[in-house]
Parts: structure tokens; C-alpha cells; sequence
């Protein structure tokens, strides 16, 4: 059968129609529900089926539930957003750790419940649960994106609670709770904490920060509460996991387990040398500092004025989005 021109015609136009409606179906909102009443009954198959590179945020909504599974959103998807129901109530919860994953002196970089390796991930209503208990290095949430946001979400577990990885990765969390017993906040991302309660459950220590050396900023605590459980009384602000190590609290309520030296340096080693840990206007009975260690520091109120949003996420390349954008999902 011979096809005349105006046919032809028509044939590749409905052709180029076609492919434009299938790509118009692109999904861009889902729904996770653990009775089956949403798109998915888990959230690993909801990321599964979201586009990779997509051109604008995707946002899967999680209704109420505990997901029993480890998750992995991987670099090619990219602006994701999960949003849970309450915070309360909707929970992923997974049980590794060191010894049972067995995967030789690094196991704790497996031992997550979520894994985040995509850039402008941002997450709201979320508890987030390493659940095996103290039983060693455990981690509940493991971020190696850049411009990941967290906000009104719980992250939960014992010790190496949360992994903030990343050379050269940006990180906020606000409104958060988060937990743990020993250098449950580690990492060498630059993450921005604010107004989020910081829990110890344990004498121990807060943070284990690798900053990076020439990075400006490393962990910043901004207006955030740093409590502790009933009878934890030896509590350090922090130790430097790799030299250059970078830790501020401002403005923060610092709760009565803080110990008078404030700090600790990591045994056996001169990190003390090349930390900056630093302090500026905290305040209750743990922020004391006059018997803190020599080699901390009390900011001015001009070095303080460094230490804002803008300037702490500020944009690295010229296209970027600002900080007040990406941390609450609105790029």
C-alpha cells in the first residue's frame, strides 16, 4: 500500500502527538500507603518508579505506617520530595548494624535505613529509625546529597545516628529531633541545624565532625536544644573525628550533662591542633565555659555574623537555587 504525502504527513504528526502525551504522563505526585490504598505499598517501589533527572520535583506523599525497609534513593533521582503524614506516625524502620551487616571495618557505611546520594532531596514528617538498639555503630540516615533538607522529621537510633557525608555537600535540618549515645551526628558535610532538639542518651559524645580542611563551615547549631535523658550527666559537645574538624553552637540551650571542659579531642591523635570548635551567647547551666578546653573558642559578635543561612548554604555555582528556596522544597 503506497502512503501519499498528506498522509505521511499525518502519520509522523500523531507519531510526535503520541510521544508528547506519553511524556506528559510523567508522574510528579504519588502516594505510599502500607494497606494498599495508595500508588504503592512501599516506599522503595515509589522512588523506583519516579523519572531519573526529572525536570521538575517529584513528592511522594507516605501516609501514616511503619515501613519496615532499608532505602536507597540513588544520584539519578534527583528533587524528590517525601512528605510524611505526621511525623509521629510515619516511620521507616530498619534494624542493621555493624556487627550484623559484617562487611569488615567499614560496615557502618551500610548500616543505614535510608540512604540518600541524590543532590535536592527534602524530606517533611518523617521519622527516620535505626531500630537495633545499642549494640555499636548503627545508622538511622545516611545523606551524601547536596542541598538536602530536612524539616519537622525525627531522626532516631543509638550510636552514628546520622551520617552527613560529602565533600563538598550542604545539609539543613529544621524543626528535627534528633537522638543517639556516641558521635551520633558525624560526618564532613556542611549541615545546618536549626531549631532542632539534640538528645543524648548516653555519656558520651554529640558530634564527630571530618570537615574537610579550607571548608568555612563544618556543623552550625543554631537555636537548638541540647538535652539528655534522665541520669546522663557526662555529655562533650563534640570530638574531631579527622583533623580540621569544624563545630559551632549559637544561641542554643545547652542542658546541665554538658560537661564543664565543653570538649573532647579525639584519643591518641593532635586533632586538637587543627579543630575549630566554637561557641557564642548559649545558654542554661551547660553553657558555663570558663573551665572549657584552651583550644575551643568564645566568638566575637563580628566572627557570629558569619555565621547566617545565606552565608553558611550559600550558593557554589551561579544557577543555584538559594538556601531559603531549596530548604523547604520550593525549587
Amino acid at each position: 500500500m503506497r502512503i501519499n504525502s498528506l498522509s505521511f504527513v499525518l502519520l509522523i504528526s500523531a507519531l510526535f502527538f503520541i510521544s508528547g502525551h506519553t511524556n506528559a504522563q510523567d508522574i510528579y505526585e504519588i502516594t505510599v500507603a502500607g494497606d494498599g490504598s495508595g500508588d504503592y505499598a512501599t516506599i522503595q517501589k515509589a522512588i523506583d518508579a519516579c523519572k531519573s533527572f526529572p525536570d521538575k520535583r517529584i513528592i511522594i506523599h507516605v501516609k501514616n505506617g511503619v515501613y519496615h525497609e532499608k532505602v536507597v534513593i540513588p544520584a539519578c533521582n534527583n528533587k524528590l520530595s517525601i512528605i510524611g503524614e505526621s511525623v509521629e506516625k510515619t516511620i521507616i524502620s530498619f534494624g542493621d548494624y555493624f556487627g550484623k551487616i559484617n562487611r569488615g571495618r567499614n560496615s557502618t557505611f551500610y548500616t543505614y535505613t535510608l540512604l540518600i546520594e541524590a543532590d535536592d532531596f527534602y524530606a517533611e514528617n518523617l521519622t527516620i529509625e535505626n531500630s537495633a538498639g545499642p549494640v555499636g555503630q548503627a545508622v538511622a540516615l545516611h545523606v551524601n546529597g547536596d542541598r538536602c533538607a530536612f524539616r519537622k522529621c525525627r531522626i532516631l537510633g543509638n550510636q552514628d545516628t546520622l551520617y552527613t557525608d560529602g565533600l563538598n555537600s550542604r545539609q539543613c535540618f529544621r524543626d528535627c529531633y534528633i537522638e543517639g549515645t556516641t558521635d551520633f551526628i558525624f560526618g564532613s558535610a556542611t549541615v545546618l541545624f536549626d531549631n532542632c532538639e539534640i538528645f543524648s542518651k548516653a555519656n558520651s559524645f554529640i558530634t564527630a565532625a571530618s570537615t574537610p580542611q579550607r571548608k568555612n563551615y563544618g556543623y552550625v547549631f543554631l537555636n537548638c536544644k541540647i538535652t539528655a535523658a534522665q541520669g546522663v550527666d557526662k555529655v562533650f559537645l563534640g570530638r574531631p573525628w579527622r583533623d580540621f574538624a569544624k563545630v559551632v553552637y549559637m544561641n542554643c540551650e545547652l542542658g546541665p550533662h554538658i560537661l564543664p571542659a565543653g570538649w573532647s579531642n579525639w584519643a591518641g591523635t593532635s586533632r586538637d591542633k587543627t579543630a575549630y570548635f566554637a561557641e557564642y551567647e548559649n545558654r542554661g547551666p551547660g553553657a558555663e565555659n570558663s573551665h572549657r578546653v584552651e583550644w575551643s573558642h568564645q566568638l566575637t559578635k563580628a566572627e557570629a555574623a558569619k555565621y547566617t543561612t545565606e552565608k553558611i548554604l550559600s550558593p557554589s555555582l551561579p544557577y543555584e537555587a538559594a538556601p531559603d528556596l531549596w530548604t523547604t522544597g520550593k525549587d
